[in-house]
C-alpha cells in the first residue's frame, strides 16, 4: 500500500493549484483518503476526505476554496486549490486508511499510510 503526492510549486495569491495522490496497492472503492497540510512551525492538519463511497468532507479551514475528488480509473485522488492565500503554504500530504465503515476523518492518529507531502507555496 503505497501513495505518491504530486503537483504542489510556487503560486500567486490568488491562483490555483491541483496536487495529486496516486494510490497503489489498494483501490479507491475501499479507502477513505485524506489531505493534511503542515505549515512551517505547526502541526499538521487535516483538511479533506473522500471515503470508499465518493462522499466527501472538507474542513472550515478551506471550506468554499478547496474540494477534494476522485478518478478510479487511474485510482488518483485530487485536491483542486483556488484563491489561495500566503498561509496556505506548506507541505500537502494524503493518507490512507481502510475502515469498515463510511468513516472519513480529519485527524492524523487516525491514518496509517502516507504519502510523502508535496511543497505548496504561496507568495508574490
Amino acid at each position: 500500500v503505497q501513495l505518491q503526492a504530486s503537483g504542489g510549486g510556487l503560486v500567486q495569491p490568488g491562483g490555483s493549484l491541483r496536487l495529486s495522490c496516486l494510490a497503489s496497492g489498494f483501490t479507491l472503492d475501499s479507502y477513505s483518503i485524506a489531505w493534511f497540510r503542515q505549515a512551517p512551525g505547526e502541526g499538521r492538519e487535516g483538511i479533506a476526505c473522500i471515503n470508499k463511497h465518493g462522499r466527501t468532507t472538507v474542513t472550515n479551514a478551506v471550506k468554499g476554496r478547496f474540494t477534494i475528488d476522485r478518478h478510479l480509473p487511474t485510482n488518483t485522488v485530487y485536491l483542486t486549490m483556488n484563491l489561495l492565500k500566503p498561509e496556505d503554504t506548506a507541505v500537502y500530504y494524503c493518507a490512507a486508511k481502510g475502515f469498515d465503515e463510511d468513516q472519513c476523518p480529519v485527524e492524523e492518529y487516525r491514518y496509517d499510510t502516507w504519502g510523502q507531502g508535496t511543497l505548496v507555496t504561496v507568495s508574490s
